[in-house]
């Protein structure tokens, strides 16, 4: 019997079962469509070897006047400029002591936990402190040991805490019986911005805020140090402003350099009637006006402190410090009326797009005196969480609540093939970690998301918008920054920045469980058995192709409700010219895998695109 060809329809098809979707592929893992042929996807290494405190959500990228590069990193411990491999602590610091208002004392001979006393500190367990001006305790507790950056270790009450004593270099440091004194009475405290929860918390209740902060059956207000950080930022030419959802406004600025922190906007010279809190800051692109979404409303002279999720203030134009509404300005604010709070914002072509749980909306510069005009652009179509909308070349793509969109100057819904497999298997309650993507170089736009056996991002879904296919996959990441100021993406997760798209290893290691298979296909209707002999193999190997290995899976079975069973195994090369298998049932679906089982010179760098597959198939009797 001639051999036959065998060219699987591009993308993942989820929405039915795998039989039905013969001649397609059903499942993938770190594979991607070009050309509408599954190639592996690159990999990544470090972008350096230098770690930064907490989980990074957000990253932003952008070059300042004098031309250098530089990354900002937001965690739910600090926020970070990156410049060159140096990862800058420029976080904010939102209360600062007299001199004296902070006292020590020990706890124990031999023991380097530390009480601190300071009346209505008004902080919260891992909160980071620094302290100056302290004296010895008269023993090992030396000047020099106190006067560094602490990260709080419990909260004995609103006056009180501690810490653990160490030494410059992080080791501890115990006390000893010469350790009777206070610190002096020139000890003083600046404590940066609360950290907040690597955790999402979707309302007030068991489950907010730290073990031990309060009593039994009581309940916990949501505040900016119990919920999940996110952080948002932009730029107002080359410095930076920052906001931790929730909490204030902050502006970095670079003429100061990376060894300055950002400092409160209301509290800037000049400042009046900026918001002292939000849930989103964003510069709006031409007209040059600080947006800051969720912010306090203003009461009479001054703003409230409470954040109001469905209302959006912005400055005067080319002014962040601005935001009185007078006739001789263009500061304002809109009020939106669909939803019951403001999700996210994204700054798209001449527009500004601000979604609340329920609709999206378009505010666009129309000058004074009402300086934006808003409008409604679809009610129904809300977004999942702040990081869930991404822009590219070809429109605006959101997740949803159950389906994703388009808005390229209306809302679409997407046709998506693997909607199911999404949605069935999604955690809910931690929806607000979800974040899209863009990789433009191989238009695709994507989402990282938290399936429902876990409480962190551990899978993705990707769109080719070019090639209108969707694959699958399983990966860690917890934000993105598409390449532009650099020349590849970067990522994050664990403590560590990565350049994506480098290689096709993982951090100099093989990169494993790469794999894409077929729905099931039969012979006819399935009446009869199916006899696979031989495969013809179609691989290009990109890049290690003298040393670089794939495996072809063959698996069957004999109804669509049976297990699938390996049938064979074959290691392909690029000098493989056929490979001769034994497969026999009425249904076969066929994998191509990475080869995890060859040693790393076989394994390393591999990249990989499959092209025509050629097989013997022939009928072999109905038994």
């Amino acid at each position: 019997m001639p051999l036959s060809k065998f060219v699987f329809k591009p993308g993942i098809m989820r929405e039915g079962t795998d039989y039905d979707n013969e001649g397609g592929w059903f499942d993938a893992n770190l594979v991607r469509f070009k050309a509408g042929r599954p190639q592996k996807i690159g990999g990544w290494q470090k972008d350096n070897l230098n770690t930064f405190l907490g989980t990074c959500r957000a990253l932003h990228g952008w070059l300042t006047l004098a031309g250098t590069k530089l990354l900002g990193l937001g965690t739910n411990k600090k926020y970070y400029i990156e410049e060159g491999t140096t990862f800058a602590d420029i976080t904010p610091v939102r209360s600062t002591t007299g001199a004296g208002d902070v006292t020590f004392a020990k706890v124990g001979n031999g023991d380097a936990t530390l009480t601190v006393s300071d009346t209505a500190h008004g902080a919260v367990v891992g909160d980071f402190v620094t302290y100056s001006g302290a004296a010895s305790l008269g023993g090992n507790i030396v000047a020099a040991v106190l006067n560094q950056e602490y990260e709080i270790a419990t909260i004995v009450n609103a006056n009180s805490y501690t810490i653990e004593a160490k030494d410059t270099s992080g080791d501890t440091v115990l006390a000893a019986a010469g350790d009777s004194g206070n610190g002096g009475s020139s000890t003083v405290g600046a404590y940066q911005v609360t950290t907040g929860l690597d955790i999402y918390v979707q309302s007030t209740g068991w489950g907010v805020g730290l073990w031990g902060d309060s009593t039994w059956g009581s309940t916990t207000a949501l505040t900016l140090g119990n919920q999940l950080r996110l952080w948002s930022h932009d730029n107002f030419g080359e410095d930076l402003i920052i906001n931790p959802r929730g909490g204030g406004v902050y502006y970095w600025d670079a003429t100061n350099g990376i060894t300055t922190r950002a400092n409160n906007l209301s509290t800037q010279s000049g400042a009046n009637l900026v918001p002292t809190v939000g849930l989103q800051v964003l510069v709006s692109e031409t007209d040059r006006h600080v947006i800051v979404l969720g912010s306090d409303a203003i009461v009479g002279s001054s703003r409230t402190g409470t954040v109001d999720p469905m209302l959006i203030a912005f400055s005067d134009q080319e002014n962040p410090l601005e935001f009185e509404p007078l006739t001789t300005n263009t500061a304002g604010s809109l009020r939106l009326s669909e939803g019951s709070q403001i999700i996210g914002g994204l700054k798209a072509r001449q527009e500004v797009l601000v979604w609340t749980d329920t609709a999206l909306y378009s505010m666009q510069f129309i000058g004074p005196p009402y300086t934006f005009g808003l409008n409604l652009i679809n009610d129904g179509s809300g977004l999942i969480s702040p990081k869930g909308a991404i822009s590219s070349s070809s429109g605006v793509y959101w997740m949803g609540y159950d389906s994703f969109y388009v808005y390229n100057g209306a809302v679409q819904k997407l046709s998506c093939s693997v909607l199911s497999y999404v949605f069935d298997d999604f955690n809910t309650a931690q929806a607000f970690k979800v974040f899209a993507y863009n990789n433009s170089e191989f238009n695709e736009v994507g989402w990282f998301y938290p399936s429902a056996s876990s409480d962190d991002i551990d899978r993705y879904v990707v769109y080719n918008y070019a090639e209108q296919v969707w694959t699958i996959g399983q990966l860690n990441r917890t934000a993105w920054l598409d390449s532009g100021v650099e020349n590849y993406p970067r990522a994050t997760t664990g403590n560590y920045l990565y350049e994506q798209e480098f290689g096709y290893d993982n951090d100099g290691n093989p990169m494993t469980n790469v794999f894409i298979e077929s729905s099931d296909f039969d012979i006819g209707d399935g009446e009869s058995f199916a006899f696979v002999n031989r495969i013809i193999p179609d691989i290009k190997f990109l890049s290690n192709s003298d040393a670089g290995k794939v495996n072809i899976v063959l698996k069957t079975r004999d109804f669509p409700g049976d297990t699938l069973t390996t049938a064979s195994t074959t290691q392909i090369a690029a000098s493989t010219s056929k490979a001769d298998v034994r497969a026999r049932a009425r249904q076969v679906t066929l994998r191509l895998e990475s080869d995890d089982d060859a040693s790393s010179a076989g394994n390393n760098n591999v990249g990989w695109r499959l092209g025509a597959t050629r097989m013997d198939v022939r009928s072999d009797g109905r038994r």
